[in-house]
């Protein structure tokens, strides 16, 4: 009983420094970000996608404290896949962002196709984003995973729920939040901006990666 009790035991600290860090790196507005706004501001399977990019962070966390992180890093082999890799695919996501915003192409208005989108299609599209993006595991698997791993038993508990909680605010949050204010975002005008924005981003973020930052 002792034992049981000790092992649901966490530390604050610990607890809202794991918060701090996931927040600091999830708050970081990307592909998967950009998509939960977009889905927020259309008002399709808004809670549905948000409970995807949650259950998927969720897990690559508890992956990563586990230990998988720390494996990751030891092989320079992976290491360099996953840099390199997530560049390539940020520079892609970053210049169709970029494309987007200067052709005026941004503008949130449903198509046909759009209003028509099952649930099905629409859980494919933020699982595509969310896992085929080796920048999330970098963020999720390696960075919280090698924090994580290095502190004892309670200790590593708290910080993972920490950073669990972190992602479940913001995701709830932006996806949400972004079907509220849904009116002012919508504007193609604002949109444009907003992928401008998250165009640069992606490109410094693809930089940072191959330098090895």
């Amino acid at each position: 009983m002792v034992t049981f009790v000790r092992s649901i035991m966490f530390s604050q600290q610990v607890f809202l420094q794991g918060l701090g860090l996931g927040a600091s790196l999830i708050m970081a507005i990307g592909a998967q970000n950009a998509h939960v706004i977009r889905t927020g501001v259309r008002g399709q399977h808004v809670l549905a996608t948000v409970a995807t990019c949650i259950v998927v962070d969720v897990v690559l966390i508890a992956l990563g404290i586990s230990g998988l992180g720390a494996l990751v890093e030891a092989s320079p082999t992976l290491m360099s896949v996953a840099r390199y890799g997530g560049a390539l695919f940020l520079v892609w996501y970053g210049w169709r962002c970029w494309k987007s915003s200067l052709q005026g192409g941004a503008s949130l208005a449903l198509s046909a196709q759009d209003k028509s989108m099952t649930l099905g299609r629409a859980l494919a599209t933020v699982l595509a984003l969310s896992l085929l993006n080796p920048h999330v595991y970098l963020d999720t698997v390696v960075l919280l995973g090698a924090v994580g791993s290095s502190l004892a038993g309670e200790a590593r508990t708290s910080f993972a729920l920490g950073a669990m909680t972190a992602s479940v605010l913001w995701f709830s949050a932006l996806g949400l939040g972004a079907q509220r204010f849904a009116s002012v975002l919508g504007r193609p005008s604002v949109w444009r901006v907003i992928e401008a924005c998250t165009g640069s981003l992606m490109l410094v973020l693809a930089y940072l990666l191959v330098r090895g930052a």
